[in-house]
């Protein structure tokens, strides 16, 4: 069985297999955040306060800004739409919104292990957001590069 190799216009070759793996890897990183975005859009008020629970300001904007990068960047980054700045925008949240978070080294030790475990399952995300912002969306998706 033969290979069908595509260079893209950015230089880069790709095959069939790379470009379905690229798509099935931004169907699994936005399932991660268009659900999430969806929730905090519905119980709006739910989210501000956990928000607020942490003490950042503005809890209300804080939350916008959540559903706008959760709901709309993991809308473009699943269809593949200016996919390098929605996987740069939707890293940059997560890595500000893990430490904001999940800061498990100043909590009590009943809540330290998962948050621990949800601290470095998001600086993962953030790894592989960083990979499509690296070498985009395939020829898969809206972009196709």
């Amino acid at each position: 069985m033969s290979t069908i190799t595509t260079t893209r216009p950015t230089g880069v070759s790709t095959t069939g297999s790379q470009d379905v793996a690229a798509l099935v890897g931004r169907i699994l990183l936005a399932a991660l955040f268009v659900p999430a975005g969806f929730g905090k859009l519905m119980g709006f008020a739910g989210t501000v306060g956990y928000i607020a629970s942490v003490g950042l300001p503005v809890p209300q904007v804080a939350a916008v800004v959540a559903i706008l990068v959760e709901l709309g960047l993991g809308l473009a980054l699943l269809v593949g739409f200016k996919t390098r700045w929605a996987a740069i925008g939707i890293a940059l949240f997560t890595l500000v919104a893990t430490f904001a978070f999940h800061n498990y080294w100043a909590m009590p030790a009943d809540k330290a292990f998962v948050n621990q475990l949800m601290f470095f399952k998001n600086i993962a995300v953030v790894g592989g957001l960083l990979v499509v912002w690296a070498f985009g969306p395939g020829r898969l998706s809206i972009d196709k590069r």
